[in-house]
Order: structure tokens, then sequence, then C-alpha cells
């Protein structure tokens, strides 16, 4: 083999270990972006179950205050 050849040879080997390591660092750079949206879509999956629960509340209150003002209205009914 010439001179040449190997240093033909020697640029493709450190044109593919470049092009490796760049790629092993954009396979890091997006495990983080995946463990991070991971933990993002937990959090909103969290704060989706805490209003879902407080929704659930507040329709209880609501309903329990139109009971409550049905029944005032219905012993003011009786009244007159």
């Amino acid at each position: 083999m010439s001179l040449e050849m190997l240093e033909k040879l020697e640029a493709k080997v450190q044109t593919a270990v470049d092009t490796i390591s760049l790629l092993q660092m954009e396979i890091e750079e997006l495990k983080e972006q995946n463990d991070s949206l991971a933990n993002e879509a937990q959090e909103l999956r969290s704060n989706r179950e805490t209003l879902e629960q407080d929704n659930g509340k507040l329709r209880n209150d609501h309903e329990a205050w139109q009971e409550r003002v049905r029944t005032l209205l219905g012993k003011m009914d009786h009244v007159e």
C-alpha cells in the first residue's frame, strides 16, 4: 500500500471516529431531553388528576348549594 492510500484511509477513519463521537453526544442529549420530557409528562398527569379532583369537589359543592337554595325556596313557598 502506498503512503497516499494510507493517508486517505487514515482520513476516512478519523472522519468515522469524529462522526461516531458526534452521534454519541447527540444520543446523550436526546436521552436527557427524553428524561426531561418524561418528568414533565408525569408532572402534567399529576396536575391533571389534582384538577379533576378539584373539579369534582366544586361540582359537588355546587350541587349541594343548589339543593339548599331549592330547600329554602320550598320553605318560602310554604310560608306564603
